[in-house]
């Protein structure tokens, strides 16, 4: 099933539950509504997406925009190649740790992981790593690393299974552990009521239609 929503119910119920977005939130909402709704891949569990939206408000400070990991040059030498870390993220070449900083709705760390989906997703992430910072890119990325498990192994599914209740804790560690999962998981909750209240029930025709 395809979800759409209503900007106008969507932005009231989130109003209720969060305040009056700013104008940049509110422009990296509606920029990702339209993905969703033109996502071939479908959003068939509420739920997931629930969590998904909550987990870039708390990834993206609030601005639902793809932002760079904050801090200067030199604190991304840990990252660098013969590093602990950067042997884990791959960075090989002088310089990787801060050429292939965390960027989009989910922070896409390291050489191997913009190689890793860049392959993935048909563009050259290595190249130009500041792609994963087009909302278009920053969201396949989020996505559909999220639902597959790019980025720990954790799916969304394991944690959040059509049919049964879900456990938003538990689904941090489908991007860092257990790193503020009671604060994220409190704010997919409110994101199931807004998703509610803005979704747009197909009617039986518009869904005849969409199935022929």
């Amino acid at each position: 099933m395809q979800l759409s929503f209503d900007d106008v119910l969507f932005f009231q119920a989130y109003g209720q539950q969060f305040g009056t977005p700013s104008t940049t939130a509110q422009q990296g909402l509606q920029a990702l509504l339209q993905q969703v709704a033109i996502d071939p891949l479908n959003w068939d569990n509420p739920d997931q997406l629930a969590y998904a939206f909550a987990t870039f408000k708390w990834e993206t400070a609030n601005t639902f925009q793809p932002i760079h990991e904050r801090g200067p040059v030199s604190y991304f030498s840990k990252y660098d190649a013969g590093t602990v870390i950067g042997n884990r993220l791959g960075n090989t070449q002088p310089g990787d740790g801060f050429l292939f900083r965390g960027r989009g709705y989910v922070q896409l760390t390291g050489r191997a992981y913009y190689t890793k989906v860049g392959g993935i997703l048909g563009i050259d992430l290595v190249s130009d790593p500041d792609l994963a910072l087009r909302p278009d890119v920053a969201y396949k990325i989020a996505s559909r690393g999220m639902r597959d498990g790019w980025f720990t192994g954790h799916k969304l599914a394991n944690h959040i299974p059509t049919g049964g209740a879900p456990d938003f804790v538990n689904a941090r560690r489908i991007i860092n552990g257990l790193d503020h999962s009671d604060d994220i998981a409190g704010i997919a909750r409110k994101f199931q009521i807004i998703l509610k209240a803005g979704q747009i029930t197909p009617t039986p025709t518009t869904a005849a239609a969409t199935n022929s």
